[in-house]
């Protein structure tokens, strides 16, 4: 059971940190599209794919003190910055071989707005679809934010990126 937990301080570690919930979901989610080997459960919830089992696992993480979560206040919303303390590296390193192929998939999906991996995250989690029904099922879902065919072009050849990498 904790395997899984490592895998997450693992992700985190290797992405120096990741500022939003959505965000670390979206990423998680997109790496286990990818076939990275996480083993949540998602269902698709209102900011797309969601899981239920990763906000837990995050929330034991940092009561065993492996996760710092530092909370920001932007005045209108919260934003949480996720970090692996000192003692989450020793007990990711019991984990050895790190669950990702290629650290820079880390680095590339952090780099990345939370808007633009929502948008990825909804394309992946409808790819058993041909690709025109996918983009018509993401404007039916994710209609009020208004997508551009640029940005789902730009999703698009990111998944083709980071599949490269894997």
């Amino acid at each position: 059971m904790l395997q899984e937990h490592a895998k997450i301080v693992d992700f985190i570690s290797l992405a120096e940190g990741v500022t939003g919930r959505k965000k670390l979901q979206k990423m998680i989610y997109i790496l286990k599209k990818m076939g990275v080997p996480f083993q949540e459960k998602y269902e698709f919830h209102i900011y797309g794919p969601y899981s239920e089992e990763l906000t837990a696992r995050i929330e034991e993480l940092c009561d065993m003190g492996f996760v710092s979560e530092e909370l920001e206040d932007k005045g209108s919303y919260v934003q949480y910055r996720y970090n692996v303390t000192g003692e989450g590296l020793e007990f990711r390193n019991a984990l050895g071989k790190s669950v990702l192929g290629n650290p820079l998939q880390a680095t590339k999906l952090n780099e990345k707005s939370g808007r633009f991996l929502e948008l990825t995250a909804t394309l992946l989690y409808f790819d058993h679809l041909e690709r025109d029904e996918q983009i018509d099922k993401l404007h039916v879902v994710k209609g009020k934010l208004n997508f551009t065919e640029d940005e789902i072009s730009q999703a698009f050849k990111f998944i083709e990126e980071l599949s490269v990498l894997m």
